[in-house]
């Protein structure tokens, strides 16, 4: 299963066990994807381990662990109409059509191949594959509230994308008044409003009034979400201070939860951070430099690949991008040599769906990680260098 590539929702939900949701608690499945990372906006697993995480990137485990989570909700509510409609028709209830990134979606007349295209879109901060990839926070952080608006919908669906637009309003002004609060702010504090701002979707002049907030959190799945977002608001190095203490206290009363719920999401915040400090971009102290380099290299190493029965196709029937490729592991390309493998790579990409990446705005930027991986990834006939591990 290819999140990155055309059918892997209908694969996906072939691989799931209906038995897998019916027997889980909705208590024990939020607990769960918790501990995936997806509540704190980094997806380290994938949610109740349905499909094995290792070969996948960190947008492809949100990918998986987004839409096992809108199954899994409906499932809970057993509507009479199939899962991708109901859910295509939620995100259109909750997008403004005149404005909405979904809108040059909604042509497309293939119900899983529109809904592979609205999720690809909405897990992101920033759709530009090269802002992206100079950003350290590519992963949108509230994809929940998509899971809780859909929760909503499957029960009722009259003034659904008021709900939404409230709901993550309450969200903004909780947790930005715990981080506004804090006397110090730290890199990760920075990190996190840096997070948090660029994940909302809806911008609003003025945020509500902390009463106004509250008494829009009602139900127990939106108190245990804005409890761990508080908590992960609250966290600096293991550390609650007193006064966070007390502002959790008083969200405790306001939401009228038991104190164990306060504790437990703390000691799950500490347990995942300690478990995963170098897997989570902001924990991170890498420069944005690195961060590119690193994010760029993953991408063009996994397309190489999962493509690569193609492109040693398409490369052996272009002698000079052979010659030129190899030529690259012995010694630097000269600018001409360059700009004509860079000519003959951009034809292949032309003939592989997978590749048009590189064809969009910017992708250009990264044919030279693309020249020095190829040799690397591809069979050793491509480098005349290489020393096999069994050698």
């Amino acid at each position: 299963m290819n999140p990155s590539a055309n059918g892997w929702i209908k694969k996906l939900l072939n691989q799931v066990s209906e038995i897998v949701y019916s027997q889980t608690e909705t208590d024990t499945f939020y607990i769960n994807l918790k501990r995936t990372g997806f509540i704190y906006g980094s997806n380290i697993k994938v949610v109740l381990d349905i499909v094995k995480p290792f070969e996948l990137s960190e947008e492809e485990r949100c990918k998986t662990n987004l839409l096992l989570t809108f199954y899994y909700i409906y499932n809970k509510e057993n509507p009479k109409e199939q899962f991708t409609e109901s859910l295509i028709r939620y995100y259109k209830s909750i997008s403004d059509q005149k404005q909405s990134f979904f809108e040059d979606l909604f042509s497309d007349k293939s119900p899983d191949s529109l809904l592979e295209k609205i999720i690809h879109k909405r897990i992101h901060i920033d759709d530009n594959f090269i802002s992206k990839s100079f950003n350290y926070f590519l992963i949108n952080a509230l994809l929940f509230v998509d899971v809780l608006g859909y929760h909503r919908f499957l029960k009722d669906e009259k003034n659904i994308k008021n709900y939404v637009e409230n709901l993550e309003s309450a969200l903004e002004t909780i947790v930005f008044s715990v981080i506004e609060n804090k006397t110090v702010k730290s890199e990760y504090d920075e990190n996190l409003i840096k997070l948090f701002e660029g994940s909302i979707r809806y911008k609003n002049a003025e945020l509500l009034t902390y009463t106004d907030a509250i008494s829009i959190i009602n139900e127990p799945l939106e108190k245990l979400y804005v409890i761990d977002l508080v908590c992960m608001a609250s966290w600096t190095d293991k550390i609650i201070d007193n006064e966070e203490k007390s502002f959790l206290n008083q969200l405790k009363k306001d939401l009228s939860v038991d104190n164990t719920v306060i504790v437990r999401s703390i000691n799950d915040i500490n347990l995942f951070y300690d478990e995963h400090k170098d897997e989570v971009a902001f924990l991170s102290s890498k420069n944005l430099a690195q961060s590119f380099y690193d994010n760029s290299s993953k991408v063009v190493s996994k397309l190489i690949k999962r493509n690569s029965k193609r492109l040693i196709k398409e490369l052996s029937e272009s002698k000079e991008a052979l010659y030129l490729l190899t030529q690259s592991t012995q010694r630097n390309l000269t600018d001409e040599e360059q700009k004509k493998i860079q000519t003959q790579l951009i034809d292949i990409f032309k003939s592989i769906p997978s590749l048009a990446i590189f064809m969009l705005p910017g992708g250009m930027l990264l044919l030279p990680l693309f020249i020095k991986f190829i040799p690397k990834l591809l069979p050793s006939a491509f480098d005349d260098n290489r020393i096999d591990d069994k050698e």
